[in-house]
């Protein structure tokens, strides 16, 4: 069977688990330059399944002209984030952050990121990575925007970080993967948490013990595609529009009607994230 095939195939099964028109959803972090369809057809597809807005997002010095491009040529259904992630954490310079600076009060800019810490990787020295992320979290500072954070292996280093912060910047935990510690931490530093479709793995029950912990004014939903793509259909690249069955599955675990989930969802986002545009 092509690829092709595979993804409408795909594609039919959420349509019979979800029907269309549910929502209006928004993705809060997507990698719309990575995908394997076409920015256009992953927009036109989103939108069909009801994900409304999309956040595309900056990783790395070369990317992050293309995000805003996207963002540019697609909003209002698109905005994105400028930031250095921790794996390219050593090529966070000044030229970087000037950039950022300039263009994080553009409209189409929602906030900084991927920011954060990964030490299961150690794709940049510690020090390093730590020195990008307090160096970026001055930046959303300065600008008024919210964050978004990557942080893997790195809980304790993270959260010292963020107290620094407290009060001066909000932000997101994204694709989080951490523990319930994590979390509480977090909440208490009142930044919110976003599940990826990894709350619906069969070996995740530690995570959707948080995302039940969570309350459901401080819970967003992202796919991080093209990874991560929900269960039961992951072996096929993610897409924005699969967000709609995390929020199908977070709705049956925190016995949320789906309705009522999307609506608080979206209240979620725009008051996290207030540059992204109404949905009419």
């Amino acid at each position: 069977m092509s690829a092709v095939t595979d993804f409408q195939k795909v594609d039919r099964e959420v349509a019979k688990y979800l029907g269309l028109g549910n929502g209006p959803w928004i993705d809060i972090h997507a990698h719309l330059n990575f995908l394997e369809a076409s920015p256009e057809e992953s927009i036109l597809t989103a939108q069909k399944y009801g994900v409304q807005r999309i956040i595309t997002i900056g990783t790395e010095p070369n990317d992050l002209s293309i995000v805003l491009g996207l963002a540019r040529k697609h909003y209002p259904t698109v905005c994105c984030t400028l930031g250095i992630h921790p794996h390219e954490a050593q090529l966070f310079t000044p030229e970087i952050e000037k950039l950022i600076l300039k263009e994080g009060p553009s409209k189409e800019v929602a906030a900084v990121g991927e920011i954060g810490l990964d030490y299961y990787y150690n794709n940049s020295p510690h020090d390093v990575q730590r020195d990008a992320f307090h160096k970026q979290l001055e930046l959303a500072e300065k600008l008024g925007l919210p964050v978004e954070i990557h942080t893997r292996d790195a809980e304790a280093d993270t959260i010292e970080i963020l107290e620094k912060f407290r009060g001066k910047v909000k932000g997101v935990i994204h694709c989080f993967t951490g523990t319930m510690w994590l979390a509480e931490k977090a909440l208490d530093l009142g930044f919110n948490i976003s599940m990826s479709g990894i709350v619906t793995f069969k070996n995740a029950q530690a995570l959707r013990d948080v995302a039940n912990y969570v309350p459901i004014d401080r819970l967003h939903i992202e796919t991080d595609s093209p990874f991560l793509t929900p269960a039961p259909f992951r072996g096929v690249k993610n897409s924005p529009h699969y967000v709609v069955f995390t929020a199908q599955f977070i709705s049956e675990l925190k016995k949320i009607p789906l309705p009522e989930l999307s609506q608080q969802l979206l209240e979620n986002a725009y008051k996290m994230f207030p540059k992204l545009p109404p949905i009419s």
